[in-house]
């Protein structure tokens, strides 16, 4: 459920006096349009003539179907609201993941915290990602992986079963999202170089601690280290004991990046062969 801070709480006892209705049915058809994202609302409150629904620019229906003065108070006040909805940067989303549930701003299931002046108070229980970030430009998410894009600070927040990471998106301009088959499947993104794979960009921190550039993704950029030649006189089964351990270890992380969706079905079986080469 939302609730109002004080800011939202101004905005609507304003509605209430200019339209003549209480605050709690100014209240009720604001959360019915933030539901419709601005662009619609379905509601159901005694002062509307019981349940209706509104469109922009569209039809008003309201119970009480000749009252024309009621429809026209439903059509005005829900155009207005949508108006204020529109004016709070981030709370309406634009932005997509394919066959995923969409945020909307300032509801519990979104993720997404508004900022100190806007209308819903936050909760505290959808901060996933860092708090530094900011407010995303867009959130969703589907089976077990969600994300938070930043566009401004050109940041990229993705949590795969509880794993979050934290990508530089360098000069992408992202514009959707989606994730293959399944919940271990890999995630793309698109932008204006196309379709592009998550495991192509830099990964800046992963449960909040930094990775250093050249840990990124070890499995994936260095799948195993380069042999070291052994002191003369100690080659042999020593070396290719510790080449083993180090190519089993990589396959090992391989698979962990694969079940986490950071490595497709493609790269996982081209780097798996590569490394079996090794042995």
């Amino acid at each position: 459920m939302q609730h109002l801070t004080p800011a939202g709480q101004q905005v609507v006892g304003d509605l209430a006096a200019r339209y003549g209705i209480s605050t709690d049915a100014a209240t009720h058809m604001l959360i019915a349009v933030l539901n419709g994202q601005g662009s619609m609302a379905q509601f159901s409150h005694p002062e509307f003539g019981g349940s209706g629904q509104w469109m922009r620019g569209g039809m008003t229906m309201v119970g009480d179907m000749f009252n024309y003065g009621l429809k026209n108070l439903v059509d005005n006040l829900c155009s207005e609201i949508s108006n204020i909805l529109n004016n709070q940067p981030g709370l309406l989303q634009t932005g997509s993941f394919q066959s995923q549930s969409q945020s909307s701003g300032g509801m519990s299931t979104g993720g997404m915290p508004m900022a100190p002046n806007s209308l819903f108070v936050p909760d505290p229980r959808s901060q996933w990602y860092p708090a530094e970030l900011g407010r995303p430009n867009s959130s969703g998410s589907q089976n077990n992986a969600r994300y938070a894009y930043f566009a401004n600070a050109h940041r990229l927040a993705v949590d795969v079963g509880g794993d979050v990471a934290v990508y530089d998106t360098l000069d992408h301009q992202i514009g959707g999202f989606s994730q293959q088959q399944g919940s271990g499947g890999s995630i793309s993104f698109s932008s204006q170089y196309g379709t592009v794979n998550l495991s192509s960009l830099p990964m800046l921190s992963r449960n909040g601690h930094p990775v250093a550039p050249a840990a990124q993704n070890p499995a994936y950029n260095n799948p195993a280290p380069a042999p070291q030649s052994a002191p003369q006189g100690h080659q042999g089964s020593s070396s290719g004991t510790a080449d083993s351990s180090a190519v089993l270890s990589a396959l090992e992380k391989l698979g962990d990046l694969k079940a986490k969706g950071i490595v497709s079905d493609e790269e996982f079986a081209a780097k798996k062969a590569d490394l079996l080469s090794r042995l």
